[in-house]
């Protein structure tokens, strides 16, 4: 039966959520312009009845007062994450693509490849006017200098172009293991009050929230909250939840742990392409402190940045690091020397089969057989001409026994007809792209031009001299032999069927040339009189017929075809890269901050703060408190009337 002062208890109720949501309002307000702050209301519900025992039934208690929440849409949070993933991504390709793009600018105002090019050619054209000019000639060779110098700068930046990139890789990641340590805090916070005092602890919540927007930001993120279940008591709300944050679906929060992400610079002889600096860093989920680079490339779990829908800003930054535009070094093993242990690997790709465009280190690295990694040392390219010129190319590997036999890894017989690669398949034109192309112009130039210079003649009689090589890390010139050399390493697919061209990774051949050492040979720098003008030497000082090819060689593409176009036309192929990607980064930056924007309103919209919505609000609220005040009031006027009045 409801007691006589129900009335009063029930306006009490009343009083009370009224008061709650004008202390919620009111803390709505005062964050109005708090970053990550999401709009709290306070949840009620009518209270159980009471029953009467008489003809109408039950009777009202008032309400009950639940909780006060966060007002939060997690499909509008998912939504943001995701695209705010894209936007770093591209936001970090428009930033370097915009220097890539400076690097190879050519204008009035910057002397670019083309400028160089030209004035290289209109000394050559002065020299055929009078080939026996010294001076002349010094001039032709001074702006050849010139060439070699436009590429070693090229070359240079890049580099340092990537190991900027490298290095703001690892800062990512140091933000990382920051974001993921608060979150792992958060947690504990959270499920402390949540459980202890089973209220919803709202701001850290807030708190959680943002860091998972700044961390969707660097890499992508799927989030995940889980009701902890006890397993006694099933149906026991124990108030606590599992929070678990993923990133490119690999676990780096759970719960009260966390995982830390290790930066480990790969080793001198660990480089994937010809043209990385040393130190690149590989992402692992830290091991053990004792852990060396190798223990982390044979045991550790690697951080899966070469997912096809990886993304975020340390996505963009590796592809820009590392992208090769899916060049990457695969084949068939075909042949298996289990007592020598080495490999055959049997490759068709045009970039591989032709050591121009070939951009695989020289220095030893990690191949792939099937699912197992082995160390190799140094490797041995084959060609052997086919009718038609077909042929058939094959890679020779000498495995490292000594770091594969300390990861007790030894190549069986059992590999042959398994896949092999090396280094991962990216599909983004980066720095080793462009590198690469800038070797292969130099190569194919230089083989060219040298070619054209030895069939030459100097004034004495002696043989002509190539006019381009490199040198070696003992600073001795490379000499690139003649195709008709019988010690020739020449990897020019040209010959009789069934010859085979073998050129090791350390042969004298001009695999070792590279933008990046790009030079005149010193004796021609020396001497301008060794620099070979003509086929004959009987023929006089004005015959010109090796300038006169050389001079042909710049738009005769029998001569020379880069990528199908003449040799002037490098910049041009170069640029109509580096300009589309660059466009495509900030077309897509620019298109994923309009989708950001519009997600934000709309995420905004149902967990931001409005201050006429609150407005309302409080005048809603405040007459409901008035409305219970005047309850009580009233019923208090009523007891008084009975208690003190009745019967008097």
């Amino acid at each position: 039966m409801s007691s006589t002062f129900l009335g009063l208890n029930t306006a009490y109720t009343g009083l009370q959520a009224s008061n709650a949501a004008l202390n919620t309002t009111a803390n709505n307000i005062a964050n109005v312009e708090s970053e990550g702050y999401s709009r709290q209301q306070v949840q009620t519900q009518a209270a159980n009845p009471i029953r009467s025992f008489t003809t109408y039934g039950c009777v009202g208690a008032g309400v009950d007062t639940l909780a006060i929440e966060r007002v939060r849409d997690l499909f509008y949070d998912e939504k943001f994450w995701e695209n705010n993933s894209k936007l770093g991504e591209y936001e970090a390709k428009d930033y370097y693509m915009d220097i890539i793009q400076k690097y190879y600018k050519d204008d009035d105002r910057v002397k670019g490849f083309n400028k160089i090019f030209d004035e290289f050619y209109d000394a050559l054209a002065e020299l055929a006017k009078t080939p026996g000019d010294v001076t002349v000639r010094q001039q032709a060779i001074g702006f050849a200098n010139n060439l070699c110098t436009y590429f070693n700068e090229m070359y240079t930046n890049l580099q340092k172009l990537q190991t900027d990139i490298n290095h703001e890789m690892k800062v990512n990641v140091d933000r990382i293991n920051s974001i993921s340590q608060e979150i792992c805090a958060l947690n504990k916070q959270i499920n402390v009050i949540e459980m202890n005092s089973g209220v919803m602890a709202n701001e850290l919540r807030d708190q959680r929230d943002l860091l998972v927007d700044d961390l969707s930001k660097i890499i992508d993120v799927d989030v995940e909250e889980i009701d902890i279940i006890d397993t006694n008591s099933p149906l026991r709300d124990t108030g606590g939840t599992r929070y678990v944050v993923k990133i490119c679906g690999q676990t780096l929060v759970d719960g009260n742990s966390y995982k830390t992400l290790e930066c480990v610079p790969r080793e001198n002889n660990e480089n994937v392409n010809q043209t990385d600096v040393d130190g690149l860093y590989d992402i692992y989920f830290a091991g053990d402190e004792n852990w060396t680079s190798q223990d982390y490339r044979d045991q550790g779990d690697a951080l899966n940045l070469y997912g096809g829908t990886t993304c975020g800003k340390l996505a963009g930054l590796v592809q820009m690091r590392d992208g090769n535009n899916g060049e990457q070094f695969a084949g068939t093993v075909t042949t298996v020397d289990t007592a020598a242990q080495k490999v055959t690997v049997e490759v068709s790709a045009d970039y591989l089969t032709d050591l121009n465009k070939l951009n695989l280190a020289q220095t030893g690295g990690i191949i792939t057989i099937g699912d197992t990694r082995y160390y190799y040392k140094n490797w041995t390219y084959n060609y052997v001409e086919g009718e038609n010129g077909k042929g058939t190319c094959t890679f020779d590997f000498e495995l490292d026994t000594v770091k594969n036999s300390g990861n007790n890894v030894t190549i069986f017989a059992a590999t042959q007809k398994l896949d092999a690669t090396i280094g991962p398949d990216i599909q983004y034109q980066g720095i080793p792209y462009y590198l690469s192309q800038m070797n292969e112009w130099v190569r194919m130039y230089s083989t060219a031009y040298n070619n054209i210079m030895k069939s030459g003649i100097q004034d004495n009689g002696a043989d002509g001299l190539g006019l381009f090589t490199c040198e070696n890390a003992d600073g001795k010139e490379y000499t690139f032999f003649d195709k008709s050399s019988t010690t020739t390493v020449s990897f020019e697919k040209t010959g009789t069927p069934g010859n085979t061209i073998t050129v090791t990774d350390h042969d004298d051949s001009y695999y070792q040339l590279t933008a990046g050492n790009f030079k005149i040979v010193d004796a021609i720098l020396k001497d301008a009189n060794k620099l070979a003008t003509r086929t004959e030497q009987y023929t006089g000082d004005d015959h010109n017929d090796v300038v006169r090819s050389l001079i042909d060689l710049r738009t005769n593409t029998k001569k020379m075809s880069f990528r199908g176009c003449c040799a002037d036309q490098y910049l041009v192929c170069m640029l109509a890269d580096v300009a589309l990607n660059a466009q495509r980064a900030e077309t897509f930056k620019d298109n994923y901050k309009i989708m950001g924007n519009t997600i934000a309103n709309q995420r905004l919209s149902v967990s931001g703060v409005d201050n006429d919505e609150e407005a309302v609000n409080l005048t809603k609220f405040q007459q409901g408190y008035n409305m219970a005040s005047k309850m009580i009031q009233v019923l208090t006027e009523v007891y008084d009337r009975l208690i003190l009045q009745t019967g008097v």
